[in-house]
Protein backbone atom coordinates (compact mmCIF):
# COMPACT_ATOMS: atom_id res chain seq x y z
CA UNK A 1 0.00 0.00 0.00
CA UNK A 2 1.15 3.42 -0.89
CA UNK A 3 1.08 5.63 2.39
CA UNK A 4 0.92 9.52 1.45
CA UNK A 5 2.35 11.79 3.92
CA UNK A 6 2.39 15.31 3.02
CA UNK A 7 3.23 16.31 6.70
CA UNK A 8 5.46 13.80 8.03
CA UNK A 9 8.93 13.07 7.25
CA UNK A 10 11.58 11.39 8.54
CA UNK A 11 11.26 12.67 12.08
CA UNK A 12 8.12 14.19 12.66
CA UNK A 13 6.57 17.06 11.21
CA UNK A 14 9.26 20.17 10.21
CA UNK A 15 9.55 23.44 8.90
CA UNK A 16 9.86 26.98 9.48
CA UNK A 17 8.25 27.97 12.51
CA UNK A 18 5.01 30.36 12.07
CA UNK A 19 5.39 29.35 8.15
CA UNK A 20 3.02 26.40 7.28
CA UNK A 21 3.54 23.86 7.88
CA UNK A 22 5.15 24.57 11.39
CA UNK A 23 2.07 27.00 12.32
CA UNK A 24 0.31 27.51 15.66
CA UNK A 25 -3.08 26.16 13.40
CA UNK A 26 -1.32 22.81 12.35
CA UNK A 27 -0.09 22.18 16.01
CA UNK A 28 -3.69 22.61 16.96
CA UNK A 29 -5.16 20.31 14.44
CA UNK A 30 -2.65 17.98 15.37
CA UNK A 31 -3.31 17.99 18.95
CA UNK A 32 -7.09 17.32 18.30
CA UNK A 33 -6.46 14.67 15.37
CA UNK A 34 -3.47 12.87 17.48
CA UNK A 35 -5.63 13.04 20.41
CA UNK A 36 -8.39 11.40 18.62
CA UNK A 37 -6.94 8.44 16.84
CA UNK A 38 -5.48 8.04 20.55
CA UNK A 39 -8.37 7.70 22.56
CA UNK A 40 -9.18 4.18 23.10
CA UNK A 41 -10.66 3.26 25.77
CA UNK A 42 -12.80 4.42 28.64
CA UNK A 43 -9.89 5.24 30.96
CA UNK A 44 -8.90 9.08 31.81
CA UNK A 45 -6.54 9.60 28.32
CA UNK A 46 -3.25 11.46 29.10
CA UNK A 47 -0.30 13.15 26.29
CA UNK A 48 2.80 14.48 27.66
CA UNK A 49 4.29 17.65 25.74
CA UNK A 50 8.14 18.47 26.23
CA UNK A 51 9.75 20.91 24.37
CA UNK A 52 13.71 22.47 23.27
CA UNK A 53 14.82 25.91 24.35
CA UNK A 54 13.80 27.31 20.59
CA UNK A 55 11.40 30.31 20.89
CA UNK A 56 8.67 29.32 18.82
CA UNK A 57 7.86 26.38 21.47
CA UNK A 58 6.05 28.93 23.13
CA UNK A 59 4.23 29.15 19.79
CA UNK A 60 3.56 25.71 19.53
CA UNK A 61 3.27 24.17 23.16
CA UNK A 62 -0.10 25.61 23.32
CA UNK A 63 -1.46 25.44 20.77
CA UNK A 64 -0.80 21.38 21.17
CA UNK A 65 -2.26 21.82 24.55
CA UNK A 66 -5.61 23.30 23.05
CA UNK A 67 -5.66 20.69 20.62
CA UNK A 68 -5.62 17.72 22.99
CA UNK A 69 -7.47 19.52 25.59
CA UNK A 70 -10.07 20.00 23.06
CA UNK A 71 -9.77 16.06 22.07
CA UNK A 72 -10.75 15.30 25.74
CA UNK A 73 -7.21 14.08 26.86
CA UNK A 74 -5.31 15.28 29.86
CA UNK A 75 -2.04 17.03 28.98
CA UNK A 76 1.22 17.07 31.40
CA UNK A 77 3.56 19.42 30.38
CA UNK A 78 7.61 18.73 30.69
CA UNK A 79 9.01 21.54 29.83
CA UNK A 80 12.58 21.79 28.06
CA UNK A 81 13.51 18.38 27.97
CA UNK A 82 15.91 15.79 25.70
CA UNK A 83 13.62 13.81 22.83
CA UNK A 84 14.75 10.19 24.94
CA UNK A 85 13.55 11.83 27.96
CA UNK A 86 9.92 12.07 26.27
CA UNK A 87 9.88 9.17 25.19
CA UNK A 88 10.99 6.56 28.70
CA UNK A 89 8.42 9.05 30.71
CA UNK A 90 5.72 8.34 28.29
CA UNK A 91 6.14 4.71 28.80
CA UNK A 92 7.02 4.95 32.28
CA UNK A 93 3.56 7.48 33.11
CA UNK A 94 1.83 4.92 31.05
CA UNK A 95 0.83 8.01 28.77
CA UNK A 96 -1.15 7.13 25.97
CA UNK A 97 0.83 9.53 23.35
CA UNK A 98 4.12 11.36 24.19
CA UNK A 99 5.19 14.70 22.39
CA UNK A 100 8.48 16.64 21.52
CA UNK A 101 8.74 19.89 20.12
CA UNK A 102 11.64 20.29 18.43
CA UNK A 103 14.18 20.48 15.27
CA UNK A 104 17.03 18.53 16.64
CA UNK A 105 20.19 20.08 15.17
CA UNK A 106 18.10 22.73 12.67
CA UNK A 107 18.77 26.33 13.78
CA UNK A 108 16.45 28.10 15.46
CA UNK A 109 13.84 29.41 12.66
CA UNK A 110 13.10 25.78 12.42
CA UNK A 111 11.03 23.72 14.70
CA UNK A 112 9.26 20.29 14.42
CA UNK A 113 6.59 18.53 16.14
CA UNK A 114 7.73 14.40 16.81
CA UNK A 115 5.23 11.74 18.52
CA UNK A 116 5.27 8.73 20.03
CA UNK A 117 3.17 5.90 21.15
CA UNK A 118 2.83 4.78 24.35
CA UNK A 119 5.29 2.05 24.56
CA UNK A 120 7.31 5.25 23.66
CA UNK A 121 8.11 3.98 20.62
CA UNK A 122 7.83 6.57 17.11
CA UNK A 123 4.70 6.33 15.09
CA UNK A 124 4.78 4.38 12.47
CA UNK A 125 4.37 5.59 8.67
CA UNK A 126 0.82 4.27 8.20
CA UNK A 127 -0.19 5.68 12.45
CA UNK A 128 1.06 9.12 10.97
CA UNK A 129 -0.87 8.88 7.97
CA UNK A 130 -3.61 8.38 9.65
CA UNK A 131 -3.24 11.76 12.06
CA UNK A 132 -2.64 13.62 8.43
CA UNK A 133 -6.39 11.99 6.99
CA UNK A 134 -7.81 13.57 9.92
CA UNK A 135 -6.35 17.38 10.12
CA UNK A 136 -7.99 17.41 6.90
CA UNK A 137 -11.46 16.03 7.89
CA UNK A 138 -14.13 17.92 9.78
CA UNK A 139 -13.47 16.82 13.57
CA UNK A 140 -16.22 19.03 14.97
CA UNK A 141 -18.61 16.61 16.21
CA UNK A 142 -16.30 14.37 17.14
CA UNK A 143 -14.77 16.62 19.75
CA UNK A 144 -15.02 16.14 23.21
CA UNK A 145 -18.31 18.19 24.88
CA UNK A 146 -17.61 20.81 27.80
CA UNK A 147 -17.85 18.12 30.29
CA UNK A 148 -15.16 16.05 29.29
CA UNK A 149 -12.47 18.50 28.06
CA UNK A 150 -8.91 17.52 29.16
CA UNK A 151 -6.72 19.26 31.58
CA UNK A 152 -3.50 20.53 31.92
CA UNK A 153 -0.87 20.46 34.56
CA UNK A 154 3.04 20.64 34.61
CA UNK A 155 5.13 17.85 35.46
CA UNK A 156 7.27 19.15 38.38
CA UNK A 157 9.42 15.95 38.61
CA UNK A 158 10.37 15.48 35.03
CA UNK A 159 13.89 16.47 34.76
CA UNK A 160 14.60 14.64 38.26
CA UNK A 161 12.90 11.58 36.68
CA UNK A 162 15.13 11.77 33.47
CA UNK A 163 18.12 12.04 35.63
CA UNK A 164 17.82 8.86 37.60
CA UNK A 165 16.72 7.06 34.70
CA UNK A 166 19.96 7.84 32.88
CA UNK A 167 22.15 7.70 35.52
CA UNK A 168 20.57 3.71 36.10
CA UNK A 169 22.24 2.96 32.68
CA UNK A 170 25.60 2.99 34.04
CA UNK A 171 27.08 0.14 35.26
CA UNK A 172 26.40 -0.37 39.26
CA UNK A 173 29.99 -0.31 40.79
CA UNK A 174 31.59 2.28 37.91
CA UNK A 175 32.14 5.54 38.78
CA UNK A 176 33.20 8.70 37.30
CA UNK A 177 35.66 9.96 39.91
CA UNK A 178 38.67 11.34 38.37
CA UNK A 179 37.61 12.03 35.25
CA UNK A 180 37.02 15.69 33.72
CA UNK A 181 34.70 15.27 30.98
CA UNK A 182 33.38 18.31 28.75
CA UNK A 183 29.69 18.22 28.00
CA UNK A 184 28.64 20.88 25.05
CA UNK A 185 24.71 20.80 25.34
CA UNK A 186 24.07 23.11 22.18
CA UNK A 187 22.11 25.54 24.24
CA UNK A 188 19.49 22.83 23.49
CA UNK A 189 17.08 20.70 25.23
CA UNK A 190 19.54 18.92 28.29
CA UNK A 191 21.08 21.66 29.20
CA UNK A 192 20.26 21.22 32.46
CA UNK A 193 19.82 16.91 33.15
CA UNK A 194 23.27 15.91 31.03
CA UNK A 195 25.30 17.94 32.96
CA UNK A 196 23.56 16.71 36.17
CA UNK A 197 23.76 13.43 35.09
CA UNK A 198 27.78 13.36 34.82
CA UNK A 199 28.63 15.38 37.93
CA UNK A 200 25.98 13.07 40.13
CA UNK A 201 28.00 10.00 38.66
CA UNK A 202 31.34 11.76 40.19
CA UNK A 203 32.82 13.84 37.16
CA UNK A 204 34.56 16.88 37.30
CA UNK A 205 32.08 18.53 34.59
CA UNK A 206 33.10 21.66 32.40
CA UNK A 207 29.87 22.43 30.82
CA UNK A 208 29.37 24.17 27.79
CA UNK A 209 25.71 25.37 25.83
CA UNK A 210 23.98 25.89 28.80
CA UNK A 211 22.47 29.51 28.39
CA UNK A 212 19.24 28.65 25.77
CA UNK A 213 17.77 32.31 24.88
CA UNK A 214 15.52 31.07 22.79
CA UNK A 215 17.54 31.64 19.61
CA UNK A 216 21.15 30.65 20.38
CA UNK A 217 20.44 26.60 20.18
CA UNK A 218 22.76 24.62 18.06
CA UNK A 219 24.71 28.35 17.07
CA UNK A 220 27.96 27.24 16.66
CA UNK A 221 27.99 24.98 20.01
CA UNK A 222 26.85 21.06 19.71
CA UNK A 223 27.13 18.21 17.96
CA UNK A 224 26.89 20.49 14.34
CA UNK A 225 29.79 22.35 15.23
CA UNK A 226 32.43 20.14 17.11
CA UNK A 227 35.61 22.17 16.80
CA UNK A 228 34.82 24.13 19.66
CA UNK A 229 33.96 21.31 22.06
CA UNK A 230 37.06 20.05 20.61
CA UNK A 231 39.27 23.22 21.61
CA UNK A 232 37.77 23.21 24.58
CA UNK A 233 38.90 19.31 25.58
CA UNK A 234 42.34 20.44 24.56
CA UNK A 235 42.19 23.57 26.42
CA UNK A 236 40.30 21.79 30.04
CA UNK A 237 43.07 19.02 29.61
CA UNK A 238 40.24 16.56 29.80
CA UNK A 239 39.75 13.26 29.93
CA UNK A 240 36.65 13.43 27.30
CA UNK A 241 34.37 15.57 25.29
CA UNK A 242 30.75 14.72 25.30
CA UNK A 243 28.64 17.10 22.62
CA UNK A 244 24.52 16.82 21.98
CA UNK A 245 22.49 18.46 19.37
CA UNK A 246 19.78 20.70 20.16
CA UNK A 247 17.09 17.99 21.43
CA UNK A 248 19.79 15.21 22.93
CA UNK A 249 18.92 12.44 20.90
CA UNK A 250 22.57 12.16 19.23
CA UNK A 251 26.06 12.65 19.62
CA UNK A 252 29.36 13.19 19.04
CA UNK A 253 32.66 12.36 21.01
CA UNK A 254 36.24 14.17 21.24
CA UNK A 255 39.43 12.27 23.00
CA UNK A 256 41.71 13.91 25.33
CA UNK A 257 43.63 14.92 22.00
CA UNK A 258 40.95 16.62 20.99
CA UNK A 259 40.12 14.36 18.29
CA UNK A 260 36.43 13.46 16.63
CA UNK A 261 34.62 10.47 16.97
CA UNK A 262 32.01 9.74 15.20
CA UNK A 263 28.81 7.66 15.77
CA UNK A 264 30.29 4.56 13.53
CA UNK A 265 32.91 4.21 16.18
CA UNK A 266 30.89 4.58 19.20
CA UNK A 267 28.69 1.84 17.47
CA UNK A 268 31.80 -0.47 17.01
CA UNK A 269 32.79 0.11 20.37
CA UNK A 270 29.66 -0.80 22.48
CA UNK A 271 28.75 -3.58 19.84
CA UNK A 272 32.27 -5.09 21.02
CA UNK A 273 31.67 -4.28 24.52
CA UNK A 274 27.97 -5.69 24.75
CA UNK A 275 29.16 -8.74 22.86
CA UNK A 276 32.17 -9.63 25.21
CA UNK A 277 29.83 -8.89 27.77
CA UNK A 278 27.37 -11.58 26.78
CA UNK A 279 24.76 -8.72 26.44
CA UNK A 280 24.21 -7.71 22.35
CA UNK A 281 21.29 -9.60 21.74
CA UNK A 282 20.05 -10.71 17.58
CA UNK A 283 22.65 -11.63 15.62
CA UNK A 284 24.19 -8.58 14.79
CA UNK A 285 23.41 -4.50 14.96
CA UNK A 286 21.68 -1.91 12.71
CA UNK A 287 23.01 1.20 11.31
CA UNK A 288 21.85 3.22 7.75
CA UNK A 289 23.18 3.62 4.36
CA UNK A 290 25.74 6.31 5.72
CA UNK A 291 27.73 4.36 8.07
CA UNK A 292 31.41 3.64 7.07
CA UNK A 293 32.23 0.07 5.41
CA UNK A 294 35.31 0.04 7.74
CA UNK A 295 32.41 -0.72 10.42
CA UNK A 296 31.09 -3.68 8.75
CA UNK A 297 34.40 -5.12 7.79
CA UNK A 298 35.27 -4.85 11.49
CA UNK A 299 32.07 -6.54 12.39
CA UNK A 300 32.97 -9.07 10.54
CA UNK A 301 35.99 -10.19 13.05
CA UNK A 302 33.73 -10.29 15.75
CA UNK A 303 31.44 -12.73 13.74
CA UNK A 304 28.82 -9.71 14.03
CA UNK A 305 26.16 -8.88 11.03
CA UNK A 306 25.90 -5.04 9.94
CA UNK A 307 22.45 -4.52 8.96
CA UNK A 308 21.54 -1.57 6.89
CA UNK A 309 18.60 0.63 6.42
CA UNK A 310 17.74 4.00 5.21
CA UNK A 311 18.34 7.45 7.47
CA UNK A 312 16.53 8.08 9.85
CA UNK A 313 16.33 6.80 13.59
CA UNK A 314 12.87 5.45 13.32
CA UNK A 315 13.83 2.96 10.91
CA UNK A 316 17.12 2.00 12.62
CA UNK A 317 14.90 0.87 15.92
CA UNK A 318 12.17 -0.63 13.47
CA UNK A 319 14.47 -2.57 12.45
CA UNK A 320 16.36 -3.19 15.60
CA UNK A 321 12.62 -4.72 17.46
CA UNK A 322 11.96 -6.80 13.99
CA UNK A 323 15.26 -8.58 14.24
CA UNK A 324 16.00 -8.96 18.17
CA UNK A 325 18.70 -6.60 18.32
CA UNK A 326 19.33 -4.15 20.90
CA UNK A 327 22.25 -2.23 19.17
CA UNK A 328 21.90 0.84 16.51
CA UNK A 329 22.60 3.77 15.46
CA UNK A 330 23.54 6.58 12.84
CA UNK A 331 27.13 7.79 11.69
CA UNK A 332 25.69 11.11 12.90
CA UNK A 333 25.17 10.32 16.31
CA UNK A 334 21.85 8.19 17.21
CA UNK A 335 22.51 5.56 19.68
CA UNK A 336 19.32 3.78 20.28
CA UNK A 337 20.71 1.26 22.77
CA UNK A 338 17.16 -0.63 23.20
CA UNK A 339 18.30 -2.22 26.74
CA UNK A 340 17.61 1.26 28.01
CA UNK A 341 15.92 3.69 25.59
CA UNK A 342 13.46 3.52 22.88
CA UNK A 343 14.75 6.61 20.73
CA UNK A 344 18.63 7.71 19.88
CA UNK A 345 19.70 9.28 23.33
CA UNK A 346 23.16 10.96 23.59
CA UNK A 347 23.49 11.22 27.21
CA UNK A 348 23.00 7.03 27.35
CA UNK A 349 24.41 6.92 24.67
CA UNK A 350 27.99 8.34 26.02
CA UNK A 351 27.95 6.88 29.25
CA UNK A 352 28.27 3.62 27.55
CA UNK A 353 31.61 4.48 26.14
CA UNK A 354 32.51 5.96 29.53
CA UNK A 355 31.89 2.59 31.55
CA UNK A 356 34.19 1.37 29.08
CA UNK A 357 36.84 3.59 29.61
CA UNK A 358 36.21 3.54 33.60
CA UNK A 359 36.56 -0.19 33.71
CA UNK A 360 39.49 -1.07 31.48
CA UNK A 361 41.14 2.05 32.84
CA UNK A 362 42.47 3.21 29.40
CA UNK A 363 42.17 6.26 28.08
CA UNK A 364 39.69 7.83 25.50
CA UNK A 365 41.83 7.68 22.26
CA UNK A 366 42.70 3.90 23.11
CA UNK A 367 39.42 2.95 23.77
CA UNK A 368 37.01 4.75 21.35
CA UNK A 369 39.61 4.56 18.10
CA UNK A 370 38.32 0.97 17.32
CA UNK A 371 38.60 0.25 13.06
CA UNK A 372 40.00 2.06 10.47
CA UNK A 373 37.61 3.87 8.43
CA UNK A 374 37.24 3.56 4.32
CA UNK A 375 38.17 7.34 3.27
CA UNK A 376 34.44 8.85 2.84
CA UNK A 377 33.44 12.54 1.63
CA UNK A 378 29.75 13.60 2.76
CA UNK A 379 28.39 17.08 0.74
CA UNK A 380 25.35 18.80 1.20
CA UNK A 381 23.50 20.70 -1.34
CA UNK A 382 20.45 23.18 -0.29
CA UNK A 383 18.19 23.80 -3.34
CA UNK A 384 14.63 25.65 -3.74
CA UNK A 385 11.43 24.11 -5.58
CA UNK A 386 11.32 20.86 -6.32
CA UNK A 387 13.92 18.09 -5.57
CA UNK A 388 16.73 18.58 -8.39
CA UNK A 389 17.34 14.92 -8.17
CA UNK A 390 14.83 14.44 -11.05
CA UNK A 391 16.62 16.98 -13.23
CA UNK A 392 18.08 15.12 -16.60
CA UNK A 393 21.52 16.51 -15.90
CA UNK A 394 21.59 15.61 -12.33
CA UNK A 395 20.36 11.40 -13.08
CA UNK A 396 23.10 11.89 -15.95
CA UNK A 397 25.78 13.13 -12.87
CA UNK A 398 24.94 10.03 -10.86
CA UNK A 399 25.26 7.42 -13.67
CA UNK A 400 28.73 8.52 -14.47
CA UNK A 401 29.74 8.86 -11.16
CA UNK A 402 28.50 5.11 -10.50
CA UNK A 403 30.80 4.18 -13.62
CA UNK A 404 33.66 6.03 -12.27
CA UNK A 405 33.20 4.21 -9.14
CA UNK A 406 33.18 0.90 -11.18
CA UNK A 407 32.15 -1.34 -8.03
CA UNK A 408 35.34 0.10 -5.96
CA UNK A 409 33.62 2.25 -3.71
CA UNK A 410 29.90 3.20 -2.88
CA UNK A 411 28.10 5.82 -3.49
CA UNK A 412 24.76 7.30 -1.37
CA UNK A 413 22.58 10.20 -2.72
CA UNK A 414 19.72 10.89 -0.37
CA UNK A 415 16.96 13.63 -0.07
CA UNK A 416 16.86 14.97 3.84
CA UNK A 417 13.11 14.69 4.88
CA UNK A 418 13.54 17.15 7.31
CA UNK A 419 15.48 20.20 5.34
CA UNK A 420 15.30 21.20 1.66
CA UNK A 421 19.04 19.53 1.12
CA UNK A 422 20.67 16.52 -0.81
CA UNK A 423 23.55 14.86 0.76
CA UNK A 424 26.09 13.16 -1.14
CA UNK A 425 28.69 10.76 -0.01
CA UNK A 426 31.09 8.35 -1.84
CA UNK A 427 33.60 6.13 0.03
CA UNK A 428 36.60 4.47 -1.60
CA UNK A 429 39.78 3.12 -0.84
CA UNK A 430 40.62 5.54 -3.46
CA UNK A 431 40.56 9.26 -1.38
CA UNK A 432 41.01 11.41 -4.43
CA UNK A 433 38.59 9.46 -6.51
CA UNK A 434 35.62 10.09 -4.41
CA UNK A 435 36.18 13.71 -3.66
CA UNK A 436 36.33 14.26 -7.41
CA UNK A 437 33.18 12.24 -7.69
CA UNK A 438 31.18 14.17 -5.23
CA UNK A 439 32.54 17.42 -5.56
CA UNK A 440 31.55 17.46 -9.64
CA UNK A 441 28.14 15.52 -8.82
CA UNK A 442 27.35 18.25 -6.13
CA UNK A 443 28.34 21.07 -9.16
CA UNK A 444 25.41 19.61 -10.94
CA UNK A 445 23.12 19.64 -8.48
CA UNK A 446 23.49 23.29 -7.40
CA UNK A 447 23.18 23.74 -11.23
CA UNK A 448 20.05 22.08 -11.19
CA UNK A 449 18.27 23.97 -8.56
CA UNK A 450 20.52 24.31 -5.58
CA UNK A 451 21.61 27.17 -3.91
Amino acid sequence: MNIVRRLFGTDGIRGTANADPMTAETALRLGQAAGLLFTRGSHRHRVLIGKDTRLSGYMLEPALVAGFISAGMDVSIAGPLPTPAIAMLTRSLRADLGVMISASHNSFEDNGIKLFGPDGQKLSDGTEAEIEALMSADLSERLAVPEKLGRAVRLEDAAGRYIEGAKATFPRGLRLDGLRIVVDCANGAGYRVAPAVLWELGADVVALGISPDGFNINRGCGSTAPKNFCKEVLDQKADLGIALDGDADRLLLADEHGELVDGDQILALIARSWQREGRLTGDGIVATVMSNLGLGRFLTTLGVNLHRTQVGDRYVAAEMRARGINVGGEQSGHMILSDFATTGDGLVGALQVLAVIVAEQRTASEVCRVFQPLPQTLQSVRYVGPSPLSHPAVKDGIAEAEARLNGAGRLVIRQSGTEPVIRVMAEAENEVLIKSVVNELCEKIAAAGGQ
